[in-house]
């Protein structure tokens, strides 16, 4: 009985006392893509320890499997004497316990997933998410850690965590700012600066057509344009991490840090560097949206299972509407630029027939399976796209009916002051938000455009701020199958078949190839194999299924050569340039002519 109350009070301490969880990585086979870690957790008089490793990372709303990397996992006591264990599930470890005992653990990590942006090593660098490398306990969790690296002396490492007595060592609170931390050890550049008082570094892997003082020119101007929204930053210091690689793409949001990865030979061109200054600018607004609040459900983070949130499309989609405004109000971006990103969200809109199916309530609540491919763009839609358009479409109306004095910028305002970490908003908090705001009731706004398929009125919605989705002059009408497809050699394989389209409706279906129509054989593309047909002509069809030829008929239908697109209205009024002003911060394009 008192060997049990003394393990009992043994256990309590160990629970309420903090003391540092210490974590080291060595790299010791980079060109193996291998790393071996150790842990050292602290005392504990449990029965047994479980030991954890993510499997998915923050920012990336996705079973990952990240233990399957994982081999050569031993427990061994603070007397270095091995401890039993068992793993229980696909990323849990048990450590048995037969008296108190600090715990040790070393196991080897395979690290060769750059584009998961969780862990990848090789011989020039290492990218370190705590999320595909370190364990944790959630008996631990809240205590203090420590990371040692072990690596080439040639290396530089750099990490949004305070350095712990050496170049390659960081500390954190706790498990939650480690894995929201990631470390980019490395042959790097390394830039820094400051504005307004807090200070930001630019880290570099890989050589690319970059421009580095091009990109820090505009970095500055962005890190200047948190308070268009918010009234405070979140962080005294910011690392903007990039990766001019090969085969890898994206980007990752973390606390105080982004990583970028885009191939080396696309950020040249104005388009390409644009898609790179937008993304930086996508990164940097995560700071506050998701980093500093987030949906319930997805606050706090549960490592090991999906976390369901029915508010996705806030965090993700108002996060990608926002980046625009700020890189406009900036100076990064022309107005005639942000038209280009604009027309190109609203046409994948009207031509993704999911936007039919399922509100951007669903869609968030089943991003963690959602897939892509042709079924999901006939029967879903995304927490990026739909939330960009419900974004616009309450922000304009907010302004309309504020005469340009409350935006939706004033609901993250109130988001980040009345919500802020550990807690998480809820829909109902957005819409009681939308009534101190305005003094109307937002709900059955909320139940037309997000729990149900959103109906969006491009014209009209549009029209209030002095635009226009216009089609340009001297668009041509043109025959459709309202499909998309693929040269194969001598034959065109569908990859889209649009649902209650032409093709769809003459039974046409994905990986269906292509031969003829009306017996002619089908050319490199499909608009030139369409060319000397009309809209409203009959064609037959002879395609390949099953590696059987087979042929059926069907009605082509009108598209035109080129998109509408958003534009400036010539005859906007007054007061739409007014409004124009107070939705973008700059002039209406009548008026800066």
């Amino acid at each position: 009985m008192k060997k049990f109350l003394a393990m009992s009070i043994l256990a309590a301490c160990s629970n309420s006392v903090f003391a540092d969880v210490n974590y080291s990585l060595s790299i010791t086979q980079p060109e193996h893509h291998l790393g071996n870690v150790s842990v050292e957790f602290p005392q504990t008089a449990q029965a047994h320890l479980d030991i954890k490793l993510p499997a998915w990372r923050t920012g990336r709303y996705e079973i990952l499997n990240l233990a399957n990397g994982v081999r050569f996992f031993e427990a061994k006591d603070d007397d270095g004497k091995a401890l039993q264990w068992e793993k229980i599930d696909h990323s849990t470890w048990r450590v048995h316990l037969n008296e108190p005992t600090q715990v040790n653990v070393d196991y080897q990590v395979y690290a060769n997933e750059l584009g998961k942006r969780a862990r990848h090593i090789d011989d020039s660098h290492a990218f370190i998410d705590a999320s595909g490398f370190f364990m944790f306990s959630e008996s631990f969790r809240q205590d203090p850690v420590t990371v040692k690296l072990n690596v080439p002396k040639e290396w530089r490492s750099v990490s949004g965590m305070e350095n712990a007595g050496s170049k390659h060592s960081f500390k954190a609170a706790d498990y939650d700012i480690l894995v929201d931390s990631p470390i980019e050890s490395g042959i790097n550049e390394l830039h820094k600066f400051s504005v307004d008082g807090r200070k930001y570094e630019l880290v570099i892997w890989g050589e690319g057509n970059y421009d580095v003082d091009q990109m820090l020119t505009d970095l500055k101007k962005l890190v200047t344009t948190g308070n268009v929204i918010w009234d405070s930053y979140p962080y005294e210091r910011y690392v903007f991490m990039v990766h001019a690689t090969s085969g890898a793409g994206g980007a990752t949001e973390h606390l105080n840090s982004t990583i970028i990865q885009r191939p080396r030979d696309r950020f040249g061109s104005r388009k390409d560097y644009l898609a790179f200054i937008s993304t930086a600018a996508h990164e940097f607004i995560h700071t506050w949206n998701v980093k500093a609040y987030r949906p319930k459900g997805i606050a706090p983070y549960d490592y090991t299972n999906i976390n369901y949130a029915k508010t996705l499309w806030i965090a993700e989609g108002s996060t990608s509407y926002f980046e625009d405004h700020l890189m406009v109000r900036a100076g990064i971006e022309t107005t005639d630029e942000f038209f280009g990103t604009l027309t190109k969200t609203v046409n994948r809109h009207l031509q993704t027939p999911g936007r039919e199916v399922q509100s951007a309530t669903e869609t968030s609540f089943d991003k963690w399976i959602n897939q892509g491919g042709d079924h999901a763009r006939n029967y879903s839609t995304n927490i990026y796209l739909e939330g960009s358009l419900i974004s616009m479409a309450l922000d304009i109306d907010l302004l309309e009916k504020s005469d340009g004095k409350i935006s939706y910028r004033d609901v993250h305002r109130a988001l980040y002051n009345k919500h802020r970490l550990p807690d998480g908003f809820t829909p109902d908090d957005v819409k009681a938000i939308l009534k101190e705001l305005t003094g109307r009731d937002y709900s059955a706004w909320w139940q037309a455009n997000v729990d149900e398929p959103a109906a969006i009125d491009f014209d009209s919605l549009l029209a209030k701020v002095g635009l226009g989705l216009i089609r340009p002059e001297g668009a041509k009408s043109v025959p459709s199958i309202d499909s998309f497809a693929k040269n194969s050699g001598e034959l065109l394989t569908l990859t889209h078949v649009r649902r209650g389209g032409a093709a769809w409706q003459a039974g046409l279906t994905t990986d269906d190839k292509i031969v003829a129509f009306n017996k002619k054989h089908v050319g490199k593309d499909l608009t030139a194999s369409l060319e000397t047909f009309k809209a409203g002509d009959t064609v037959t069809v002879d395609f390949i299924r099953r590696d059987a030829l087979q042929s059926t008929t069907l009605t082509l239908s009108e598209d035109f050569d080129k998109e509408k697109k958003v534009q400036a209205l010539k005859d906007a009024t007054p007061a739409q340039m007014a409004l124009f002003k107070a939705w973008m911060g700059v002039d209406h394009p009548n008026l800066a002519k």
